[in-house]
């Protein structure tokens, strides 16, 4: 009768229930999660794996993902992923075995080829930080195309036409959202963008890359994803006399604590990293409870911070 009356079972009514519920508050008794998850065939614990070289930027997010995971009573058991190191397939592999209900990625780069991979598995999964269109895997996104459109549309009706995009190979993904959406804003324009800045795969220094690049070429906007990036554009515009802001604006797509330290601070997007969490944690349970997800692909917005790399 107590178990039925802590698991909301209705065969429980009336004065017995009541009487149940007094004893249980009485008593300060609490359910043990190891053993309702036995008795469930669960374990309330969702697996969560992230690269090993995100875990500095990932902290808010886990916060966001554990804060949602303590009012719904589970756990989380973490796992890092090395790139170039440790095979996805096989850290997946490793984290179901340990008998969690879900499994949660933070992949921030392109995973179109692992989709298919993904999709074989027979349990709850949620993909953080990219955009993944399949019928049994949720996903939670930042939507930096829709960002660098809106951003490129407020420049273009002030007539600014020369907005350069440095790439980023340690994420292609955002670089190329960044890419998609400057074109969709030109296109509305009725122009064509042509301001993408290409790096060699092979460059170590973008500040070397960038002190070269800017002896012959100067934009009215220049934009790029990382703090590392933006510091180095900075440093190689004004070694080249190219004032910011006043002969160029600069902003960074992914805010942290450099950019916003540093003198002059950098203007910026503040990406929603605890939500990123919070949001992909409550997907899950609600796939875990076989509740209705109305959205499987979730898109997150990021908020713009001027400061004083930019004129306005």
């Amino acid at each position: 009768t107590v178990s039925r009356v802590i698991n909301g079972s209705a065969a429980v009514k009336g004065d017995t229930k009541k009487k149940v519920e007094e004893a249980i508050n009485k008593l300060g008794y609490r359910p043990n999660a190891i053993a309702q998850g036995l008795a469930l065939s669960r374990t309330t614990t969702v697996g969560l794996i992230i690269p090993a070289m995100s875990i500095s930027f990932s902290g808010r997010l886990i916060n966001g993902l554990c804060d949602v995971d303590k009012i719904y009573d589970y756990s989380v058991y973490l796992h890092t992923i090395t790139e170039g190191v440790t095979d996805i397939k096989e850290i997946i592999d490793e984290v179901i075995k340990s008998r969690v209900d879900g499994v949660i990625i933070y992949a921030d780069k392109d995973l179109d080829e692992s989709v298919k991979l993904l999709e074989e598995y027979n349990i709850p999964m949620v993909v953080m930080g990219n955009k993944v269109s399949s019928d049994s895997i949720c996903s939670v996104y930042i939507d930096y195309e829709n960002a660098v459109k809106e951003l490129c549309d407020t420049y273009l009706n002030k007539g600014i036409k020369d907005i350069g995009i440095l790439q980023d190979h340690r994420n292609d993904n955002i670089s190329n959202a960044l890419l998609q959406g400057a074109r969709k804003a030109f296109k509305e324009h009725k122009l064509e963008y042509n301001g993408f800045v290409h790096v060699s795969k092979d460059n170590r220094s973008t500040y070397k890359f960038l002190r070269s690049y800017f002896k012959t070429h100067k934009h009215q906007l220049f934009i790029t994803d990382r703090d590392s990036q933006a510091l180095a554009a900075y440093n190689a515009a004004t070694e080249n006399g190219i004032k910011i802001p006043e002969d160029m604006d600069l902003i960074c797509m992914n805010e942290s604590k450099y950019t916003s330290s540093i003198r002059p601070e950098i203007s910026a997007f503040i990406s929603p990293t605890y939500d990123l969490g919070a949001v992909s944690m409550r997907l899950m349970t609600k796939m875990l409870k076989d509740e209705e997800v109305e959205e499987k692909e979730k898109s997150l917005e990021i908020l713009y911070q001027a400061r004083q790399t930019t004129k306005e």
